[in-house]
């Protein structure tokens, strides 16, 4: 979330701040006192940071310039980067006469040509409208399965960070919360933080309390009891909340009664919001087109197995 720290943190790897503790690494070499321009690192903006008074060809050849690379390796070097982007027709306009989604391509360039060990993006497709943010999504991810360099991607965006990485560092407040790949993640969240940030909608948590009965069971502040699978030690009376993911919700008898208050329907999906008896809201997520009308009473009940029960106190998972 905002203020985690994450472009912080891509700032230490660039060298634009200074680390307090720890090193950082860039292809086995600690890179904490080396200048930024030294690093080997080729930055990608939120706003773009284009010369205005550059055609796209000079703002992509900047770098190389300013390091007196031979004329025919710059050349070279634009060519093929506008190539893979689709700049080839643009390389004489100037950054006025381009689109949103073409300026970020253009900054892209900027850092593919020169061939760095690193990239840092940093929300580069957070000024761009929703259906080009889709399409600019799936074109980073297949330059980096093109050109195989590490790059370090910074985003608020949980959808983006799922679609896009290999593996995802979950942040809050200055600290990693779980890192891992993104089904790791969303499958088996570490804590109730991860569990409420990655995934969209929501998940959904319910407060109750385990009782141990014979077997554990869950038992929700509204005395709605669900029998569990546990594999750690929990103890009887023990505050805990379960959490279950809106499309892992169906309708049934022994479930959460609850009231509908508005129906979403998206297309593939309905998305009902209700409001389960004891006050809390609930969203579930249906393929099935149930037709649902506002103030309906429904029952609804987790998938068996998945569920997911953390610590009241701790938050960790149990």
């Amino acid at each position: 979330p905002s203020g985690c720290g994450k472009s912080t943190l891509l700032r230490m790897i660039a060298g634009l701040e200074s680390v307090t503790s720890g090193e950082i690494r860039i292809a086995g070499r600690v890179v904490n006192d080396v200048p930024p321009k030294e690093r080997d690192i080729a930055m990608v903006f939120q706003n773009y940071a284009l010369y205005p008074h550059m055609s796209v060809a000079d703002n992509m050849s900047f770098s190389l310039k300013l390091k007196n690379a031979p004329k025919d390796v710059i050349a070279s070097r634009v060519k093929q980067a506008a190539d893979i982007l689709g700049l080839a027709p643009y390389l004489d306009r100037y950054p006025r006469q381009l689109s949103g989604g073409q300026r970020q391509r253009v900054a892209m360039g900027r850092a593919i040509v020169r061939d760095p060990q690193v990239f840092l993006f940093d929300e580069p497709l957070s000024n761009l409208d929703a259906k080009l943010r889709v399409a600019m999504r799936a074109e980073v991810k297949e330059l980096h399965q093109r050109l195989k360099t590490t790059t370090v991607y910074v985003t608020h965006d949980q959808i983006e960070a799922m679609t896009m990485a290999d593996k995802i560092v979950v942040m809050h407040d200055g600290r990693i919360e779980q890192m891992g790949a993104p089904l790791a993640l969303y499958d088996k969240p570490g804590n109730r933080f991860v569990a409420g940030f990655i995934g969209s909608p929501a998940m959904n948590f319910v407060k109750g309390r385990i009782a141990l009965d014979g077997r554990p069971t869950f038992v929700g502040d509204d005395g709605w009891r669900l029998p569990l699978e546990l594999s750690g030690p929990v103890q009887d009376g023990q505050p805990v909340e379960l959490g279950v993911r809106p499309e892992h919700l169906m309708l049934g008898d022994g479930g959460m009664n609850a009231e509908v208050v508005v129906v979403e329907p998206t297309g593939p999906e309905v998305q009902v919001n209700a409001r389960l008896a004891h006050g809390g809201e609930m969203v579930a997520v249906f393929r099935e087109r149930h037709m649902f009308n506002p103030g309906e009473k429904i029952s609804l009940k987790p998938q068996p197995g998945l569920v997911h029960l953390f610590d009241g106190a701790t938050g960790k998972r149990l």
